[in-house]
C-alpha cells in the first residue's frame, strides 16, 4: 500500500501555510469573469447562467456561483429571479453615474501620476501608442479584443504611477462596471465611420511628458467621456425615433 505523507504539527513551514482547497478554483473563476467583464466580453443585458459559465470554464457550478455572488455585490452583475444573472443594461442614468465617478477618481489618479511618472514610464505608454498605430495600419478587420486590451493597458500603466493604493481598486471597480458599455461604444464608433481615436491618448502622453497635471486631467476627461457621450446620443436618438413611430 502507498503511504500517505504526514506533516508533523511542529513543522515550522506547516505552521505558516494554509491548506490549499477549493478557494483556489473560486478565485481563478472570479478573476476570469472579472477580466471578461472589464474587457467587455459580455454585452449589456446579456443573461448568464451558472451552468453555461461552468461548462465554458470547465469547472463545477459551486465556484461559478460564488464568483457571481461577488460580482453582484460589486454591481458588475444583476441577479434575476430565475437564479440566472445578467450584465446590467445600458441606461442614461447608469452611464451618467459611471462617467461622473470615473471623471472624479481617474482624473485624480492621472493628476497624481503626472508629477510622478519617470521618462521610462512615459516611454512605455508611448510604445503602446506605436502598437495602436501598427494595428490601424494593417487595415484588417477591426480587432476589438486587441483594442480593448491596449486601451486598458495604456490607462492602468498610468494609474499605477499615481502612488495611491486606495485609488487603484476603486478604478478597477469602475472599469468592471464600464466594460460592457465601452465595447458597445467601440462597435458604434466603427459603424459611424470613426477611425482614429488614438489622438486622445496622444494628448494624454503629451501632458504627462510635460508633467502638466491639469492638462493630463483634461485630456483624460475628454478621452473617457467620448464613448459615454456617444452612447448617450445614440440612445436618445433611438428613443426619439421610437417615439415618432
Amino acid at each position: 500500500m502507498q503511504k500517505t505523507a504526514v506533516v508533523k504539527s511542529n513543522d515550522p513551514i506547516a505552521a505558516q501555510l494554509a491548506p490549499v482547497g477549493r478557494e483556489t478554483v473560486q478565485d481563478r473563476v472570479y478573476l476570469e469573469l472579472r477580466r471578461a467583464l472589464i474587457g467587455g466580453l459580455f454585452e449589456p443585458s446579456q443573461v448568464l447562467t451558472i451552468r453555461g459559465l461552468a461548462d465554458a470554464l470547465m469547472t463545477s457550478t459551486m465556484p461559478v456561483r460564488e464568483a457571481l455572488g461577488r460580482l453582484i455585490t460589486e454591481k458588475a452583475l444583476e441577479a434575476l429571479p430565475n437564479r440566472s444573472v445578467r450584465v446590467p443594461p445600458i441606461t442614461l442614468e447608469r452611464m451618467d453615474d459611471l462617467l461622473r465617478a470615473r471623471i472624479l477618481i481617474e482624473g485624480e489618479a492621472i493628476a497624481l501620476a503626472a508629477t510622478r511618472m519617470a521618462s521610462r514610464q512615459v516611454s512605455v505608454i508611448e510604445s503602446m501608442l506605436s502598437e495602436w498605430d501598427e494595428m490601424r495600419a494593417l487595415k484588417l478587420k477591426k480587432d476589438v479584443d486587441r483594442e480593448v486590451t491596449l486601451n486598458q493597458s495604456f490607462h492602468f500603466e498610468i494609474y499605477r504611477a499615481c502612488g495611491s493604493a486606495v485609488l487603484i481598486p476603486m478604478i478597477e471597480s469602475l472599469w468592471l462596471q464600464s466594460g460592457p458599455c465601452i465595447r458597445v461604444a467601440i462597435y458604434a464608433f466603427s459603424e459611424a465611420g470613426e477611425v482614429d481615436t488614438a489622438h486622445f491618448h496622444r494628448s494624454i502622453v503629451a501632458a504627462l511628458s510635460a508633467q502638466d497635471a491639469t492638462a493630463a486631467r483634461e485630456a483624460l476627461i475628454a478621452d473617457i467621456s467620448r464613448p459615454f457621450n456617444f452612447l448617450r446620443n445614440k440612445l436618445q436618438s433611438e428613443a426619439a425615433s421610437k417615439g415618432m413611430s
